[in-house]
C-alpha cells in the first residue's frame, strides 16, 4: 500500500502537549501507522528568522509515524494564520461576511506560507505517496505542490462549511481560491450541503463540465467532489465516560441530585450562537416557571483567539448575560447558569456528559461538530441524556433523534428544552439507539478508510508517475 502523507496546519506529536490537532488525530492516526505515514505541517512554534531564510525541519519518529514540523516567523504567523485564516475565511466560511477583514497583504502572506509549506515538504514525498491535506487553512496548498513538480494524487478534506456564492463571491479573491482547489484530485466536505455550494460557486464562475457522477472539470483540470460527515469512535468515548467519578464531580452529582442539568461545551467563538443560546435558556425560564429553582445550565467555553477584537467583544457579552439572568432567576439557594471560561480535560469531560440530562449544542452554523457526537456516545444507555441540536450543523443530517432546532429562535430552543427535560425514559432510550446505531456504522475508521479508498482509486495526473516531484526544483 502507498504510504500516506498527511498535511495540516497544526499536528499532533505524542508526548509534546503544544501541538494538537484536536479530533483530527484520531481519525488519521491508524491510517498513518497502516503505511508508515508521514505528518507534516506547522510546529505552533514563532521563529526569529525573518525575510527570505527558511528554518530546517524538525523531524521526529515515533510508533511507526514520522512527524515533521517547520516554523514560522512573527510576520507570515500574523498574515497567513491569524489575518487570512481566521479573520477572512473563518468568518466567510460560517456566514459571518461582517468580521470578515480582508487585506492584499494577508492573501498574499497567506499563499507565501502555502508555498513555504509545500517546499518544506516536497523533497520528503516519494512517488508513490498520496498526500491528504486538511482544512481552511491549506486550501493553496495542491496548487503550491504542483507548480514545483508534485504530480502524486492529492486529497483535501474541508472541516467547515463551504458557504454559497451569495457569501463567497464577497471575498475578492474568490476566483482565486477557487481555482487553487481545483488543483485536488478529491476534495471532501462535510454535507452533500456543502459539497453543493462548492460546485455552484464554480458553475457561476467558469465553465464546468461533468464528467462522471461527482466528476467534474474546471480550469482545466479534473477533480471529484464527495461527503464524508467526519465522526467519532464511540466506544472510547463510552470508555471514557464509565467508571469511577473524581471527588469533586462525585460530590457535584450529590449536590445536584434533584436538579435536571443541561450541559455545552465549545470554544469561545462567535459562530457557536452563546449569546442566542443563553437567551433561549432566559426563554425556558420564563415561559415554563415550573422548572425554575430545578434546572441548572452550565456552558463551558474555553477562551479562543483572545487578542481578536471579535472574540474580546463576545467574552464581555456572555459576561453580562450571565450576571443578569442569574441576578433575574437567581436565589440564595440556586444558581441557574453557570459561565466557565476555561478548558476542562477530554476524559473528565465525557464523564461530566453522562451525569446531564439534556445536551445543548446550538451553534449557528457548524461543519459537523463532534461535540454533539460525543455527548450521545458518553450517555449511560439505561438512562441517556436527551440532545439538542442546531439544524445548522452537520451532525443534524445524522443525529436525528436528537430534539433539532433553529438556535436564531430563542422560543423554539426554549419549548426543546421543556421537551428534553420532561421526556420519559422509555423515548430517550430510543433516540439514544437511533443516534449511537449512527455513530457505530459511521466511525471516525469508517470516516478515513473512504475517503482514502476513494482518493487510492483516482487515476494519477499526467502520463508519468509523480517521479517528476523528485526531479522538481524547490
Amino acid at each position: 500500500m502507498s504510504r500516506l502523507v498527511v498535511v495540516s496546519n497544526r499536528i499532533a506529536i505524542p508526548n509534546k502537549s503544544k501541538s494538537s490537532a484536536g479530533g483530527l488525530a484520531v481519525g488519521i492516526m491508524d491510517a498513518l501507522k497502516n503505511t508508515s505515514g508521514l505528518w507534516f505541517g506547522w510546529s505552533g512554534e514563532i521563529s526569529e528568522i525573518s525575510g527570505e531564510e527558511e528554518e530546517e525541519l524538525d523531524i521526529v519518529e515515533k510508533d511507526g509515524i514520522t512527524y515533521a514540523t517547520v516554523p514560522l516567523n512573527q510576520n507570515d504567523y500574523d498574515l497567513y494564520y491569524c489575518q487570512f485564516s481566521n479573520a477572512v475565511i473563518w468568518p466567510a466560511f460560517h456566514y459571518r461576511i461582517d468580521l470578515v477583514d480582508f487585506q492584499r497583504e494577508a492573501w498574499e502572506g497567506y499563499c507565501r506560507v502555502n508555498d513555504l509549506l509545500a517546499r518544506q515538504l516536497q523533497p520528503l514525498i516519494k512517488p508513490d505517496d498520496i498526500l491528504w491535506i486538511h482544512d481552511y487553512h491549506l486550501l493553496p496548498f495542491a496548487a503550491a505542490l504542483r507548480k514545483i513538480g508534485v504530480m502524486n494524487r492529492i486529497g483535501f478534506f474541508l472541516h467547515i462549511p463551504f458557504p454559497t456564492p451569495e457569501v463567497f463571491n464577497a471575498l475578492p479573491t474568490h476566483k482565486e481560491l477557487l481555482e487553487m482547489m481545483c488543483e485536488y484530485d478529491l476534495l471532501g466536505f462535510q454535507t452533500e450541503t456543502d459539497r453543493n455550494a462548492f460546485v455552484e460557486n464554480l458553475d457561476q464562475l467558469t465553465p464546468l463540465e461533468d464528467v462522471a457522477p461527482n466528476t467534474h472539470r474546471a480550469f482545466g483540470h479534473t477533480f471529484k467532489t464527495e461527503v464524508y460527515p467526519i465522526s467519532i469512535a464511540p466506544d472510547s468515548i463510552k470508555q471514557m465516560a464509565e467508571g469511577p467519578l473524581p471527588p469533586k464531580i462525585d460530590m457535584m452529582k450529590r449536590e445536584l441530585s434533584n436538579a435536571k442539568n443541561i450541559i455545552s461545551c465549545e470554544r469561545l467563538d462567535y459562530t457557536k450562537g452563546l449569546p442566542e443560546r443563553f437567551l433561549a435558556f432566559e426563554a425556558l425560564l420564563e415561559h415554563y416557571p415550573q422548572h425554575r429553582g430545578k434546572v441548572r445550565y452550565s456552558q463551558i467555553a474555553p477562551t479562543s483567539r483572545g487578542d481578536v477584537q471579535a472574540y474580546q467583544d463576545l467574552r464581555h457579552q456572555l459576561e453580562m448575560e450571565v450576571g443578569r439572568i442569574n441576578g433575574k432567576y437567581g436565589s440564595l439557594n440556586s444558581t441557574p447558569l453557570y459561565y466557565l471560561n476555561q478548558h476542562f480535560d477530554r476524559r473528565l469531560l465525557m464523564k461530566i456528559f453522562r451525569l446531564t440530562d439534556v445536551g445543548l449544542v446550538t451553534p449557528l452554523r457548524d461543519g459537523m461538530n463532534l461535540v454533539a457526537k460525543e455527548y450521545i456516545a458518553a450517555q449511560d444507555p439505561e438512562d441517556p441524556g436527551v440532545l439538542v441540536l442546531s439544524r445548522f450543523t452537520g451532525a443534524a443530517n445524522e443525529m436525528t433523534g436528537a430534539l433539532i432546532v433553529n438556535p436564531y429562535d430563542r422560543d423554539e430552543v426554549a419549548a426543546a428544552l421543556d421537551q428534553a427535560l420532561t421526556m420519559g425514559r422509555e423515548e430517550r432510550i430510543s433516540r439514544y439507539n437511533e443516534m449511537m446505531k449512527i455513530l457505530r456504522e459511521n466511525d471516525i475508521a469508517h470516516w478515513g478508510e473512504t475517503y482514502l479508498k476513494d482518493l487510492r482509486a483516482l487515476p494519477e495526473r499526467g502520463s508519468e508517475k509523480s517521479s517528476t516531484a523528485k526531479a522538481a526544483t524547490p
